[in-house]
Protein backbone atom coordinates (compact mmCIF):
# COMPACT_ATOMS: atom_id res chain seq x y z
CA UNK A 1 0.00 0.00 0.00
CA UNK A 2 1.60 3.50 -0.86
CA UNK A 3 1.50 6.57 1.50
CA UNK A 4 -1.41 7.94 -0.74
CA UNK A 5 -3.52 5.35 -0.12
CA UNK A 6 -2.75 5.69 3.50
CA UNK A 7 -3.22 9.26 3.56
CA UNK A 8 -6.81 8.81 2.36
CA UNK A 9 -7.42 5.72 4.83
CA UNK A 10 -6.53 8.34 7.41
CA UNK A 11 -8.43 11.01 6.50
CA UNK A 12 -11.86 8.72 6.12
CA UNK A 13 -11.10 7.69 9.34
CA UNK A 14 -10.72 10.92 10.70
CA UNK A 15 -14.09 12.50 9.00
CA UNK A 16 -15.74 9.08 10.26
CA UNK A 17 -14.95 10.24 13.99
CA UNK A 18 -15.74 14.00 13.57
CA UNK A 19 -19.36 13.17 12.44
CA UNK A 20 -19.86 10.88 15.74
CA UNK A 21 -18.94 13.45 17.67
CA UNK A 22 -21.20 15.85 16.02
CA UNK A 23 -23.96 13.69 16.39
CA UNK A 24 -23.09 13.24 19.86
CA UNK A 25 -22.19 9.92 20.40
CA UNK A 26 -18.63 11.13 21.82
CA UNK A 27 -21.08 12.76 25.09
CA UNK A 28 -23.57 10.66 24.97
CA UNK A 29 -22.90 6.55 23.80
CA UNK A 30 -25.53 4.22 22.63
CA UNK A 31 -24.57 0.70 23.94
CA UNK A 32 -26.36 -1.54 21.38
CA UNK A 33 -24.48 -4.54 22.29
CA UNK A 34 -24.39 -4.23 26.29
CA UNK A 35 -22.43 -1.66 27.99
CA UNK A 36 -18.33 -1.69 28.39
CA UNK A 37 -19.09 -1.90 32.07
CA UNK A 38 -20.67 -3.84 34.46
CA UNK A 39 -22.62 -7.12 33.91
CA UNK A 40 -24.42 -7.15 30.70
CA UNK A 41 -25.83 -11.14 31.62
CA UNK A 42 -27.73 -9.77 34.76
CA UNK A 43 -31.59 -10.28 33.91
CA UNK A 44 -34.49 -8.84 36.25
CA UNK A 45 -35.62 -11.39 38.50
CA UNK A 46 -36.60 -10.77 42.08
CA UNK A 47 -36.73 -6.83 42.02
CA UNK A 48 -37.76 -5.32 45.74
CA UNK A 49 -37.90 -1.38 46.29
CA UNK A 50 -35.12 0.34 48.16
CA UNK A 51 -38.15 0.91 50.96
CA UNK A 52 -38.24 -2.48 51.07
CA UNK A 53 -34.83 -3.74 51.34
CA UNK A 54 -33.73 -1.34 54.43
CA UNK A 55 -37.43 -2.76 56.16
CA UNK A 56 -35.26 -6.06 55.70
CA UNK A 57 -32.35 -5.00 57.71
CA UNK A 58 -33.77 -2.53 60.55
CA UNK A 59 -30.33 -2.53 62.39
CA UNK A 60 -28.91 -0.27 60.03
CA UNK A 61 -30.43 2.41 61.82
CA UNK A 62 -29.10 0.65 64.91
CA UNK A 63 -26.99 3.29 67.43
CA UNK A 64 -23.46 1.10 66.73
CA UNK A 65 -22.37 0.43 62.91
CA UNK A 66 -23.73 -2.56 61.71
CA UNK A 67 -23.63 -4.92 58.79
CA UNK A 68 -25.13 -8.11 57.52
CA UNK A 69 -24.72 -10.33 54.26
CA UNK A 70 -27.54 -10.25 52.04
CA UNK A 71 -28.31 -14.06 51.02
CA UNK A 72 -31.57 -13.76 49.10
CA UNK A 73 -31.44 -13.43 45.36
CA UNK A 74 -32.60 -9.47 45.41
CA UNK A 75 -32.35 -6.96 43.44
CA UNK A 76 -32.83 -3.00 43.53
CA UNK A 77 -33.42 -0.62 40.69
CA UNK A 78 -33.44 2.81 40.34
CA UNK A 79 -31.19 6.06 39.36
CA UNK A 80 -28.13 7.79 40.10
CA UNK A 81 -28.39 11.04 41.74
CA UNK A 82 -25.10 12.19 43.13
CA UNK A 83 -21.77 11.10 42.18
CA UNK A 84 -18.14 12.21 42.28
CA UNK A 85 -18.24 14.44 39.50
CA UNK A 86 -18.11 17.40 41.68
CA UNK A 87 -15.47 16.28 43.95
CA UNK A 88 -17.91 16.44 47.39
CA UNK A 89 -18.41 13.14 47.13
CA UNK A 90 -15.58 10.06 47.31
CA UNK A 91 -16.12 6.96 46.24
CA UNK A 92 -19.72 6.14 46.73
CA UNK A 93 -22.73 6.72 44.11
CA UNK A 94 -26.49 7.65 45.68
CA UNK A 95 -29.41 5.51 44.21
CA UNK A 96 -32.73 6.59 44.31
CA UNK A 97 -36.32 4.98 43.32
CA UNK A 98 -39.44 6.09 43.90
CA UNK A 99 -39.39 5.02 47.45
CA UNK A 100 -36.04 5.79 49.08
CA UNK A 101 -32.40 5.92 48.31
CA UNK A 102 -29.16 4.22 49.92
CA UNK A 103 -25.53 4.78 49.17
CA UNK A 104 -23.31 2.51 47.23
CA UNK A 105 -20.02 2.49 48.27
CA UNK A 106 -17.27 1.38 45.61
CA UNK A 107 -13.28 1.61 46.21
CA UNK A 108 -12.58 3.24 42.77
CA UNK A 109 -11.97 6.70 42.14
CA UNK A 110 -13.48 8.29 38.72
CA UNK A 111 -17.15 6.80 39.35
CA UNK A 112 -19.23 9.52 37.17
CA UNK A 113 -17.44 8.52 34.08
CA UNK A 114 -19.59 5.54 34.09
CA UNK A 115 -22.46 6.54 36.13
CA UNK A 116 -23.83 9.77 35.29
CA UNK A 117 -26.63 11.79 37.56
CA UNK A 118 -29.83 9.93 36.07
CA UNK A 119 -28.58 7.09 35.03
CA UNK A 120 -30.54 3.98 35.36
CA UNK A 121 -29.14 0.34 36.76
CA UNK A 122 -30.05 -2.70 38.39
CA UNK A 123 -28.08 -3.94 41.12
CA UNK A 124 -27.77 -7.52 41.75
CA UNK A 125 -27.62 -7.81 46.00
CA UNK A 126 -26.79 -11.34 46.72
CA UNK A 127 -23.61 -11.66 48.41
CA UNK A 128 -22.74 -8.01 48.75
CA UNK A 129 -23.58 -6.17 52.29
CA UNK A 130 -25.57 -3.79 53.82
CA UNK A 131 -25.16 -1.69 56.83
CA UNK A 132 -24.93 1.79 59.07
CA UNK A 133 -22.45 4.03 58.76
CA UNK A 134 -23.73 6.40 61.64
CA UNK A 135 -27.35 5.23 60.90
CA UNK A 136 -26.75 6.14 57.24
CA UNK A 137 -27.66 2.95 55.10
CA UNK A 138 -25.01 1.27 52.58
CA UNK A 139 -24.48 -1.38 50.50
CA UNK A 140 -20.87 -2.17 50.09
CA UNK A 141 -18.55 -4.66 51.93
CA UNK A 142 -17.32 -5.10 55.59
CA UNK A 143 -14.78 -2.42 57.25
CA UNK A 144 -13.27 -2.40 60.49
CA UNK A 145 -15.29 -5.49 61.80
CA UNK A 146 -18.64 -4.67 62.09
CA UNK A 147 -18.75 -1.36 60.22
CA UNK A 148 -19.36 -0.95 56.56
CA UNK A 149 -17.25 0.47 53.82
CA UNK A 150 -16.24 0.33 50.20
CA UNK A 151 -16.47 -2.79 48.00
CA UNK A 152 -13.84 -3.04 45.48
CA UNK A 153 -14.16 -2.56 41.81
CA UNK A 154 -14.18 -6.20 40.64
CA UNK A 155 -16.67 -7.06 42.96
CA UNK A 156 -19.10 -4.41 41.83
CA UNK A 157 -18.06 -4.84 38.28
CA UNK A 158 -20.17 -8.05 38.64
CA UNK A 159 -22.85 -6.96 41.01
CA UNK A 160 -24.70 -3.65 38.80
CA UNK A 161 -25.78 -3.81 35.01
CA UNK A 162 -26.29 0.11 33.27
CA UNK A 163 -29.99 0.34 31.83
CA UNK A 164 -30.63 2.69 29.00
CA UNK A 165 -29.48 6.22 28.90
CA UNK A 166 -29.03 8.38 31.95
CA UNK A 167 -32.11 10.75 32.27
CA UNK A 168 -31.62 13.77 34.43
CA UNK A 169 -35.03 14.93 34.49
CA UNK A 170 -36.09 11.78 36.04
CA UNK A 171 -34.32 12.42 39.39
CA UNK A 172 -36.07 15.87 40.22
CA UNK A 173 -35.29 16.99 44.17
CA UNK A 174 -37.58 17.09 46.67
CA UNK A 175 -38.05 19.94 48.85
CA UNK A 176 -35.97 19.40 51.89
CA UNK A 177 -39.23 20.74 54.12
CA UNK A 178 -41.17 17.91 53.45
CA UNK A 179 -38.21 15.74 54.49
CA UNK A 180 -39.12 14.72 57.78
CA UNK A 181 -38.34 11.16 58.30
CA UNK A 182 -34.50 10.18 58.78
CA UNK A 183 -35.10 6.68 58.09
CA UNK A 184 -37.10 6.40 55.23
CA UNK A 185 -35.69 10.08 53.62
CA UNK A 186 -31.86 9.70 53.90
CA UNK A 187 -29.84 9.87 51.10
CA UNK A 188 -32.35 11.42 48.63
CA UNK A 189 -31.68 14.20 46.29
CA UNK A 190 -33.68 17.44 47.78
CA UNK A 191 -33.76 21.52 47.66
CA UNK A 192 -33.14 23.72 50.84
CA UNK A 193 -34.50 26.69 49.02
CA UNK A 194 -34.38 30.64 50.45
CA UNK A 195 -31.50 29.40 52.72
CA UNK A 196 -28.26 31.04 53.88
CA UNK A 197 -25.45 30.81 55.58
CA UNK A 198 -24.97 31.82 59.08
CA UNK A 199 -20.78 32.73 58.70
CA UNK A 200 -21.06 34.19 55.47
CA UNK A 201 -18.94 37.80 55.71
CA UNK A 202 -17.71 37.90 52.26
CA UNK A 203 -14.66 35.69 52.87
CA UNK A 204 -15.40 32.48 54.40
CA UNK A 205 -15.50 29.46 51.82
CA UNK A 206 -17.23 26.65 51.36
CA UNK A 207 -14.49 24.10 52.82
CA UNK A 208 -11.34 26.16 53.76
CA UNK A 209 -8.29 23.65 54.87
CA UNK A 210 -8.25 24.71 58.35
CA UNK A 211 -7.16 22.42 60.70
CA UNK A 212 -9.40 24.22 62.98
CA UNK A 213 -12.46 24.21 61.26
CA UNK A 214 -12.03 20.72 58.52
CA UNK A 215 -12.92 17.66 60.50
CA UNK A 216 -12.12 14.56 58.60
CA UNK A 217 -11.70 16.41 55.84
CA UNK A 218 -14.74 18.32 55.44
CA UNK A 219 -16.54 21.30 57.06
CA UNK A 220 -20.23 21.73 58.17
CA UNK A 221 -21.67 25.23 57.78
CA UNK A 222 -24.92 26.17 60.04
CA UNK A 223 -27.58 27.76 58.23
CA UNK A 224 -29.70 30.29 59.21
CA UNK A 225 -33.16 28.72 58.68
CA UNK A 226 -32.55 26.02 60.02
CA UNK A 227 -31.05 24.31 63.64
CA UNK A 228 -27.40 23.32 63.77
CA UNK A 229 -28.62 19.35 62.99
CA UNK A 230 -28.92 20.98 59.43
CA UNK A 231 -25.53 21.34 58.07
CA UNK A 232 -23.87 21.92 54.40
CA UNK A 233 -21.09 19.84 54.65
CA UNK A 234 -18.39 19.89 52.41
CA UNK A 235 -15.08 18.45 51.61
CA UNK A 236 -12.40 20.18 51.16
CA UNK A 237 -10.87 18.61 48.27
CA UNK A 238 -14.37 19.80 46.45
CA UNK A 239 -13.97 21.51 43.16
CA UNK A 240 -15.76 24.27 44.85
CA UNK A 241 -14.41 24.08 48.21
CA UNK A 242 -12.71 27.67 47.71
CA UNK A 243 -16.02 29.27 46.63
CA UNK A 244 -17.12 32.24 48.77
CA UNK A 245 -20.34 31.68 50.69
CA UNK A 246 -23.33 33.70 49.31
CA UNK A 247 -22.65 37.69 50.49
CA UNK A 248 -23.78 40.46 49.72
CA UNK A 249 -21.38 43.25 50.11
CA UNK A 250 -23.53 46.20 50.03
CA UNK A 251 -26.11 45.16 52.58
CA UNK A 252 -23.14 43.04 54.64
CA UNK A 253 -26.02 40.11 54.86
CA UNK A 254 -25.63 36.48 53.93
CA UNK A 255 -27.56 36.31 50.18
CA UNK A 256 -30.51 33.91 50.33
CA UNK A 257 -29.88 30.60 47.72
CA UNK A 258 -31.40 27.75 47.10
CA UNK A 259 -29.26 24.64 47.83
CA UNK A 260 -29.66 21.14 46.15
CA UNK A 261 -27.90 18.42 47.01
CA UNK A 262 -27.95 14.84 48.55
CA UNK A 263 -29.58 14.63 51.97
CA UNK A 264 -27.45 11.82 54.23
CA UNK A 265 -27.13 11.77 57.82
CA UNK A 266 -24.97 11.15 60.58
CA UNK A 267 -27.11 10.05 63.61
CA UNK A 268 -29.42 12.61 64.09
CA UNK A 269 -27.60 15.28 62.05
CA UNK A 270 -29.00 15.93 58.61
CA UNK A 271 -25.82 16.53 55.96
CA UNK A 272 -26.34 17.93 52.93
CA UNK A 273 -23.48 17.16 50.20
CA UNK A 274 -23.43 19.54 47.41
CA UNK A 275 -22.54 17.76 44.17
CA UNK A 276 -21.60 20.17 41.71
CA UNK A 277 -21.49 24.07 41.56
CA UNK A 278 -24.70 24.61 39.94
CA UNK A 279 -26.34 22.86 42.85
CA UNK A 280 -25.69 26.53 44.33
CA UNK A 281 -28.29 28.74 43.00
CA UNK A 282 -27.93 32.48 44.50
CA UNK A 283 -31.37 34.57 44.48
CA UNK A 284 -31.38 37.95 43.45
Amino acid sequence: MNMKSIKYILMAACCALFTACMDGDWNEPSFTNGAPFGNNELQETNVITIAQLKTKYPNIFAGTDQNALITDNSQIKGRITGNDLGGNIYKEIMLQDATGAIIIAVNQSGLSGYLAEGQEILVDLKDLYIGGYRKQPEIGYPYNGNSIGRMSKDIWDKHFKILGAPDTTSIQPIDFATTLNMNNDCAKLVTLKNVSFKLADGTATFAPNDKDLAVGNAVNRELNEFPATVVVRTSTYAKFAGMVLPYNSDTKTAKKCNITGIATRYNSTWQILIRKTSDIEVLK
